[in-house]
């Protein structure tokens, strides 16, 4: 008997001690929390890649996500995003641009009122992750999918995290695989049984265009980063990312114009002599890294780069510097900007200096050569007691941002975004 009460005496012990440790261990993320995010972005330029590098850019995008963050117990976050972005496009619409009124002329400067100029893209992904105890080690998966008129894709990742150094120290490793699936929609001029009357010029039109029998592509990406304390005011990270594409890669309703053969026009638009042909594979590597210094109270600088290169003939450098200044205990403003230039890709072309001998050209322009400023500032509220009440959840904190982006090539754009983190606080 006095045995079984001994027993008894240490089950209890160890679950009394079990019970305080659990107790005090402290959560990953202590509530729900929800984000709520919207942007609105406008650009405009003359080198649409649908009508050959030549033709507007016109576009707008309205983007609205909500994430939810969910604590599953101490040790373990679900993470869901979902999202919309609805786009209005001038360029896009150019893929058919004679289905509208046949009195009017057409122009690659000119939206066409066609199905194809606007679209919706639908994502959501799923991200699960697991800290250890001591929370040293944390280990998530995710999973994705996205779909729109023309595409959809479903991505799968994972990622690890170790802590050491008293926390001071980060080593990180990611893997991503993509699986993406076209369904081809051509320039209308390329498409069978297209005929119409008004087209003109020297000879028959009658383009040597084949259409894509693969229509998948995928992406494999490997990420490694470092993260490391290197005092009371400064923090710094690297990161080196390995990014494998195979498949279609070539987008089925860009334009190319030869230089080698006849033009043919309907009105004012010129009908393609082909689609952009590209490698079915790419190999992308970005390094880099930032450095953050704490200056005071009020002031952290925050700063960014990134060299890149691939072998389409793509290197690229991205270097931006962002200024947080604390008004007061909980306005912030941060002033950001960035620089960014690359070259141009080895296939990229302008209109009619590609020859139909080539086995791989282009006219997008966002592989061409060009320089890029952008500017931006925002203002954050934050109120970590999250008095502001809606609904059971309290206004954490609050952004409001607003971008200007400029390229040397005539690409114009701004965008303006807002979000906001509301904590469970019932």
């Amino acid at each position: 008997m006095q045995k079984v009460f001994l027993l008894l005496t240490l089950l209890f012990s160890v679950l009394i001690y079990a019970q305080e440790e659990a107790t005090y261990t402290k959560r990953v993320l202590e509530d729900t929390e929800v984000d709520l995010l919207f942007s609105y972005y406008d650009q405009d330029g003359k080198n649409a890649a649908v009508t050959g590098g030549e033709g507007t850019q016109e576009l707008t995008d309205v983007t609205s996500t909500i994430v939810v963050k969910m604590p599953l117990n101490n040790d373990d976050v679900l993470t869901v995003d979902v999202g919309i972005s609805a786009y209005t496009s001038a360029s896009s619409s150019n893929v058919n641009p004679f289905d509208g009124d046949i009195t009017k002329r057409t122009s690659p400067f000119n939206a066409s009122s066609g199905a194809s100029k606007s679209d919706k893209l639908i994502h959501i992904k799923a991200n699960y992750e697991h800290s250890s105890k001591d929370r040293n080690n944390i280990i998530g998966a995710s999973l994705y999918a996205a779909n729109e008129y023309d595409y959809s894709s479903l991505g799968l990742g994972i990622n690890y995290a170790y802590l050491f150094n008293e926390k001071n120290t980060e080593l990180s490793i990611s893997g991503q695989v993509y699986f993406d699936t076209w369904k081809p929609q051509y320039p209308v001029e390329l498409r069978d049984g297209f005929f119409d009357s008004r087209v003109t010029g020297n000879g028959t039109y009658s383009p040597n265009f084949t259409a894509f029998t693969g229509k998948n592509r995928n992406t494999y990406a490997v990420s490694l980063g470092l993260s490391q304390i290197l005092g009371k005011k400064v923090q710094g990270s690297i990161f080196a990312d390995v990014i494998v594409q195979s498949g279609l890669l070539s987008t089925p309703f860009q334009r190319v114009y030869f230089g080698d053969v006849n033009n043919f026009y309907i009105d004012d638009f010129q009908l393609a002599d082909d689609v952009e042909i590209l490698p079915d594979n790419r190999v992308k590597i970005p390094i880099g890294g930032r450095l953050n210094y704490y200056v005071n109270d009020a002031l952290v600088v925050r700063t960014y780069y990134r060299y890149y290169a691939d072998d389409w003939g793509i290197n690229s450098n991205t270097a931006s510097i962002e200024l947080p200044i604390k008004l007061n205990t909980v306005f912030t403003v941060y002033p950001t900007y960035r620089f960014y230039n690359q070259t141009a890709a080895d296939y990229f072309y302008k209109k009619e200096e590609a020859v139909s001998t080539l086995d791989y050209y282009t006219s997008d322009y966002d592989l061409s050569k060009f320089i890029a400023h952008q500017y931006g500032a925002g203002l954050r509220y934050k109120d970590i007691f999250a008095k502001q009440r809606i609904l059971g959840f309290g206004l954490k904190a609050l952004d409001v941002r607003g971008t200007m982006y400029n390229r040397d090539n005539g690409l114009d754009s701004f965008i303006v975004s807002l979000g906001a983190t509301f904590v469970n606080v019932n």
